[in-house]
């Protein structure tokens, strides 16, 4: 199980540098296992280029590395208390991808103002607010993950798979490697689309009405979704 593990983290992560969603050493993806026991993810700073399956780290849901010569990602508390805070979700995205980052970094939300976004995120994706300097000092990588949990209670994170968070860049997840990166490719382009809309209409743009939102999110989500293939 682990080694089958191993292989779609590593393998998610590298689509990241496919989609273009990061540069250098600027992202990772983790997964959990399916007894929520382990976190496979990517090692700390290591070049995409020369990544390998056996090169992931195995950590439980302390942090403790169980399996792995290689000091895992410096997100990695920010995963685990996202897998601890979302029961649903198995995987999870970190990018500093251009247009969504600069959306967090503007501490702004990504507005819904269209079926593509519809079609993913069931209304605005969020944008956390600022950690504070204690939260920075005291446990950084930790706090980020409550500062996420927190922005999204009242929200369903199944629903709006991703989160801007404040003067950092996105996270996205989801119930696996491959629909996690798809989330995060997704967020990047809709940002893209969101701040060419506010180019074009000098920002007066309206969202798309909630009953369009409702019928694209629900036609491939919804109990009787029907985008798609059985």
């Amino acid at each position: 199980m682990l080694e089958q593990l191993k292989e779609e983290v590593c393998a998610a992560n590298l689509k990241l540098v496919e989609y273009g969603l990061v540069i250098l050493t600027w992202g990772n993806v983790s997964a959990i296992t399916p007894d929520r026991s382990l976190v496979v993810i990517k090692p700390s700073g290591v070049a995409y280029d020369s990544m390998e399956p056996e090169q992931m780290v195995v950590t439980d849901l302390e942090g403790n590395v169980v399996e792995g010569e290689l000091r895992p990602s410096s997100d990695l508390m920010t995963h685990l208390e996202l897998y601890r805070s979302f029961p649903g979700v198995n995987a999870v995205v970190h990018t500093h991808s251009r247009y969504a980052t600069a959306l967090a970094q503007a501490e702004r939300s990504l507005t819904c103002y269209g079926t593509t976004h519809a079609d993913t995120f069931y209304g605005d994706v969020p944008c956390t607010r600022h950690l504070t300097a204690e939260e920075v000092a005291q446990d950084y990588e930790r706090n980020t993950g409550l500062v996420i949990a927190e922005t999204f209670r009242g929200r369903n994170p199944e629903a709006v798979p991703g989160v801007l968070v404040c003067k950092h860049g996105p996270f996205t997840w989801g119930a696996s490697c491959r629909k996690a990166v798809e989330n995060a490719l997704i967020l990047e382009e809709t940002a893209r689309m969101a701040l060419l809309t506010e180019q074009m209409s000098c920002r007066s743009a309206p969202p798309a009405p909630q009953y369009l939102q409702d019928k694209h999110y629900f036609r491939k989500h919804g109990a009787n979704a029907y985008y798609g293939q059985k």
